[in-house]
């Protein structure tokens, strides 16, 4: 056998030598992996089950560990360290070189190596990691030494990037561990607008402790940034910008860039203003590169610039950013001077957040910022409770509508067939109303229906409404005349008639509030997602209960 899987790897039948090579035990295929010759490795190794490869990894010598890592793809390799524990994977990064390293550590790993306080192995490790993925890691960490002793053997500005990307509670977490001197050499990293998000985060007693460790002049920008409404543009600007003047020439700009470009947030644009402030226009560091250093400012600059003010909503704010493909947008006061702009990834973070707050008002439940993890058992009750209490009263009509008609439904035989129909029509009308009232708010969210379209909004809905009525009300007339059989029994075209009908009309009335619904809250300026589902659905439920038994009266009030 074992001569046979040699001769399928030699013509490269690798699936073939993998068929054989997993019958054997891990101890088997280590030894067969070693006689193998280096060409066939990687191939072979792709064809292997993960679970036997994982054990076979660990009896390999550190060369051809690398030599079977190296071979297999991300997600391969992901299954066969999973089949591995921590502490087994932490002692093959402890062979590997760094390039290795970096794509088999994860968060569990980088812990294990923390606490074994292998620092030769961790600190270069940490030092090529996104900040992204680091404050991951900083989230798993539970022992508060640990949290400061990971943070503490962290390059500077890579410290300062990961401080920015971690939760609010570590990041609360880390600010009581740290020292006065440690905390103000991370504010000095810090961009004034990712000092801001973080103060609005934090209790008082720890926002005292931030500015006490900012200079006079960073605490004066973040008194006046917090002064604005949360929900404004200026609540998200930052200060840090390049500012030129229409009469620098271009060599005169490239020298005032690089002596300031390391306090700003974003070089790639450059805005122009007057000795007031005042904005004229803006170049991109494309427009500066391609220009005759002797060329002035005024020359190359663009007038025609897209701004806001400083109490636009932020949301309009990073809709526009998203829309014309910014990389920032400037901010000027009422006066029209430039007093900050707003960044392309604080644009998306509130674009993100709204939609998580549209999320869950869709789904009529309180939001909030904790995620959904970290909050507690009351708080969840408490955001949803309210929404459940309302819409339990609403719901109480439709009770009173079955009971107002109670003669009708209990119609020998008819009766059944009516009241078994209740659910398919309300959920059908509910589902039909969701479906309008998700596509009219995304539309309303994005751009691309505003309150001025009500009435092509209202003709397209009706439309759809009747088309997907009559095809859904000929689907049901076959479902309870077959299925239900009604077909035999005495009048039974009549009462399947009378839900075919009740359904058409349930689904256009359904489409209909479903899309009118979020434009008139738009137009009150309530939140159009506030609307939404639930709501939507409590009242085509009471609306289709009513057309339903005023049919069944009408129709069978003789019967």
């Amino acid at each position: 056998m074992e001569k046979e899987l040699f001769d399928f790897l030699a013509a490269q039948d690798y699936k073939n030598a993998a068929q054989i090579a997993n019958k054997y035990d891990s101890a088997q295929l280590a030894q067969t992996l070693r006689e193998t010759n280096e060409t066939h490795v990687s191939a072979f190794c792709r064809e292997l089950d993960s679970d036997l490869l994982a054990e076979s990894l660990l009896l390999l010598d550190a060369t051809l560990k690398e030599r079977v890592i190296n071979g297999l793809g991300d997600d391969e390799l992901e299954k066969v360290l999973d089949e591995i524990s921590v502490d087994d994977t932490v002692d093959i990064i402890e062979e590997m070189p760094r390039q290795i390293v970096q794509r088999i550590a994860e968060e569990e790993e980088i812990l294990c190596l923390l606490t074994e306080r292998k620092f030769g192995v961790l600190k270069p490790l940490l030092a090529t990691m996104n900040a992204t993925d680091l404050a991951r890691v900083f989230e798993r960490a539970e022992n508060d030494g640990d949290l400061l002793l990971l943070f503490r053997i962290l390059p500077k500005d890579l410290a300062a990037d990961t401080f920015v990307e971690m939760d609010s509670d570590v990041t609360k977490r880390l600010i009581h561990k740290l020292s006065d001197k440690e905390l103000r050499a991370v504010m000095d990293e810090l961009f004034l607008d990712d000092t801001v998000d973080i103060i609005e985060e934090m209790p008082a007693s720890v926002v005292k402790r931030l500015l006490a460790q900012s200079d006079s002049e960073t605490r004066a920008y973040i008194n006046e940034i917090l002064q604005y409404d949360k929900n404004s543009a200026g609540s998200i600007m930052t200060i840090e910008f390049v500012a030129l003047r229409p009469t620098m020439t271009v060599e005169t700009a490239f020298e005032r860039i690089r002596k300031t470009a390391i306090d700003k947030e974003t070089i790639y644009t450059c805005y122009v203003t007057d000795p007031t402030n005042k904005l004229l226009g803006l170049v991109s560091a494309k427009d500066l590169m391609l220009a005759d250093k002797n060329a002035t400012i005024a020359d190359i600059m663009h007038e025609n610039v897209i701004y806001a003010h400083t109490e636009d909503d932020k949301e309009t704010v990073a809709r526009t950013i998203s829309d014309y493909g910014f990389l920032a947008l400037p901010i000027v006061d009422k006066e029209n001077r430039l007093v900050g702009i707003v960044t392309v990834d604080d644009a998306m973070t509130v674009l993100e957040s709204e939609n998580t707050e549209d999320i869950a008002k869709m789904a009529a439940v309180t939001p909030t910022d904790k995620p959904y993890l970290k909050t507690g058992i009351w708080r969840i009750c408490l955001n949803r409770l309210p929404w459940l209490l309302i819409l339990l009263v609403s719901s109480t009509f439709s009770g009173l509508i079955i009971s107002a008609n109670e003669a009708t439904l209990n119609v020998p035989v008819y009766g059944i067939v009516l009241t078994a129909c209740m659910p398919m029509l309300m959920g059908t009308g509910g589902n039909a109303g969701s479906q309008a009232s998700a596509m009219i708010i995304r539309g309303l969210a994005v751009g691309e229906v505003e309150f001025s379209d009500f009435w092509r909004v209202v003709w397209k809905e009706i439309r759809v409404s009747i088309l997907l009525g009559a095809l859904l009300s000929i689907a049901c007339f076959g479902k309870v005349m077959l299925i239900d059989k009604l077909y035999a029994v005495d009048g039974g075209t009549l009462v399947a008639a009378i839900i075919s009908i009740s359904l058409l009309v349930t689904v256009v009335i359904a489409k209909l509030i479903g899309a009118m619904l979020p434009l008139l809250a738009k137009k009150i300026h309530l939140d159009p997602a506030v609307v939404a589902s639930p709501f939507i659905t409590t009242i085509v439920d009471v609306l289709s209960l009513t057309v339903y038994c005023a049919f069944a009266v009408a129709m069978l009030g003789n019967v």
